[in-house]
């Protein structure tokens, strides 16, 4: 009887021992992608030939900004790239991104101090912007549905915010205490205003104080944007800025009614799901490109490093269109 039942446990081992062999096959597989994603001077290559590419008026044969002195060997698109790149792989920390790069000194010999790049990064930000926007005009520029939201942008916590030393030199651009109805919640910091198409391209976007209302921003849109719907919140209904969007640059805001309101409608469903392409390009902003949090001490860095963000995050809606996959997919881009 025990030799039948060792005869009979047989087959079983044996199925064991090739599930197991396959299990092991599928972890190599698992770490082979791990390390592919997170090649940083492969993604920095990228990144720098697609900066190239709209960037052809905009900067000199050396990839830098026309200015006087001494030419820089790190170029200016290198800033731009290492940036992008750092965002990518979600390395908001200098000092984490530098500690990381002391392994790549081959693929980086002309690397530039961290100070040198903290202060190139602020200067290189308006160049930046001008790249992120060409490239979300080369996704969809014809674009005529855009969703209109914005994010609270938290500097400190709110007891701290009296002691926070952020803007004291230049109080137009200082953070201020504000409201997040979403949330229920006060803080202490900005307000992220952002404008996306349909498809999730960020085309354009401000930051302001938090104590200011998310109406005003609607006074950028009309200077830039006509022709075209605006599918916003409740924090955007106002009559009579309707009909100021619609008489001075034809755009269409729809916004849901308040249940309290004499002519309430039920909202149409197709505005409703469309509405949510911001949200959702709000939560993977703060998901990988973990733009709630801060490490920058001043405004300026503040903003240079939301700059980043966004620009990454659209570099990779870019490469996921010529790669013919899903434009929302930013995490899969680069496999």
């Amino acid at each position: 009887e025990d030799t039948l039942s060792l005869h009979d446990a047989l087959p079983i081992y044996k199925k064991l021992y090739i599930l197991l062999i396959i299990s092991i096959l599928v972890v190599t597989k698992l770490l082979i992608y791990i390390q592919h994603m997170h090649n940083l001077p492969t993604i920095f290559a990228k990144y720098l030939e697609i900066c190239k590419h709209f960037s052809n008026d905009l900067v000199n044969e050396a990839g830098n900004i026309t200015r006087r002195g001494v030419v820089p060997k790190f170029s200016d698109l290198q800033v731009i790239a290492l940036s992008l790149t750092a965002e990518t792989l979600s390395i908001d920390s200098e000092n984490n991104l530098f500690n990381r790069l002391t392994g790549y000194k081959a693929c980086f010999p002309n690397m530039i101090s961290r100070r040198q790049f903290n202060d190139r990064r602020k200067f290189t930000g308006e160049l930046c912007e001008t790249i992120r926007k060409r490239i979300a005009d080369c996704i969809d520029g014809g674009e005529e549905y855009f969703c209109i939201d914005s994010k609270p942008i938290e500097v400190c916590r709110i007891a701290r915010g009296k002691r926070c030393k952020m803007g004291k030199m230049n109080y137009s651009k200082a953070p201020s205490f504000g409201y997040c109805a979403s949330q229920g919640t006060y803080y202490y910091g900005y307000k992220l205003h952002a404008l996306c198409g349909l498809n999730g391209v960020i085309h354009s976007y401000d930051l302001t104080k938090a104590c200011v209302h998310d109406i005003n921003y609607l006074q950028d849109v009309k200077m830039e944007y006509h022709d075209c719907s605006i599918f916003g919140d409740r924090g955007y209904i106002g009559k009579e800025v309707q009909l100021d969007l619609f008489e001075t640059a034809n755009i269409k805001l729809e916004c849901p009614y308040r249940l309290n309101q004499k002519e309430w409608k039920p909202l149409f469903i197709p505005f409703a799901k469309a509405r949510k392409r911001i949200e959702t390009v709000f939560s993977q902003l703060s998901d990988q490109f973990m733009l709630i949090r801060n490490y920058a001490k001043e405004t300026k860095g503040l903003f240079a490093r939301i700059i980043g963000k966004i620009s990454a995050f659209t570099i990779l809606q870019y490469i996921n269109k010529k790669n013919n996959n899903p434009i929302g997919r930013v995490k899969h881009a680069l496999i």
